[in-house]
């Protein structure tokens, strides 16, 4: 997904894929089986909305994760469409779609409506801005990072803290990831950690040093798998790090976010101040 904070596109809804009825004749039979999930976990997951902010690698992954999974409406988000060099991470989206430039959002409403007919899907195709955020997560429960830079997650960050709404941030470059959940109220937020974005003549991006498929889809099940801790209602079991990967060292890292983040006059979590929104 590429954002800018230029002057903002406007927000077009495709046709949405409604969900039908039937029942899911043992589908998630397997899921209910785990303990922590059980036939009330599932419904819960049905009556659940999540936004995902951006359809690319991370995005693409944890659409079809959570769309398998049963949650019932799923809003996508994205300006971008299909390119050949999206295909090696972006397993939604097929030669055919990259050859047609197809919207993303137009080809993850279709792929996802043959994966499972039960999940509504709400594709919008617009580029995040400040002056949208809030429109475009308004009336969910969850809010997913899928974007792939960090003025985006500026703008995520102060619109979930704005309206306390629980977020997972998200990123990953070359072979490294990294994630975080944000819990408002309960946990740091991503300007605890940041300051502030960092310079675009420093940040690494997957167009300047690469990216490896497996990486995207590692973090992105571990960000579904959080997603799902958290429709189900399960703060308890959710990570309160930033968890940090290094793929091609296999080297993991946990760092106490919140250990840290106590001493730190936060202008956003703390003291309301919402400046990426305000731009």
């Amino acid at each position: 997904m590429h954002v800018f904070l230029s002057a903002p596109a406007p927000v077009t809804t495709l046709a949405q894929v409604t969900s039908t009825n039937e029942p899911h004749s043992g589908r998630y039979d397997r899921q209910i089986a785990y303990e922590h999930v059980g036939p009330a976990g599932q419904r819960r997951l049905a009556a659940s909305s999540v936004a995902i902010i951006g359809v690319g690698g991370l995005g693409s992954a944890l659409a079809e994760s959570l769309c398998r999974a049963g949650v019932g409406r799923l809003r996508i988000v994205d300006d971008d469409r299909v390119d050949l060099d999206n295909l090696h991470r972006q397993h939604l989206y097929t030669e055919a779609d990259a050859a047609a430039g197809v919207a993303k959002v137009a080809a993850a409403t279709e792929h996802l409506g043959r994966l499972n007919r039960q999940v509504q899907i709400e594709p919008i195709q617009a580029r995040l801005e400040a002056t949208n955020a809030l429109e475009l997560i308004d009336g969910v429960d969850l809010v997913l990072d899928g974007t792939d830079n960090w003025p985006a997650r500026f703008i995520l960050n102060d619109a979930c803290q704005k309206t306390r709404l629980r977020w997972i941030y998200a990123g990953v470059v070359g072979a490294a990831a990294m994630t975080m959940n944000i819990v408002p109220g309960e946990t740091p937020c991503l300007r605890c950690i940041y300051d502030s974005p960092p310079p675009s003549c420093t940040a690494q991006t997957c167009r300047s040093v690469g990216v490896l498929g497996p990486a995207v889809h590692m973090i992105a099940g571990l960000q579904a798998l959080e997603a799902i801790k958290m429709l189900l209602g399960r703060l308890d079991a959710i990570s309160r790090k930033l968890v940090s990967f290094d793929l091609w060292t296999n080297r993991i890292t946990e760092f106490d976010v919140a250990a840290n983040a106590g001493a730190i006059e936060c202008p956003c979590c703390k003291a309301g101040e919402y400046d990426y929104l305000d731009v």
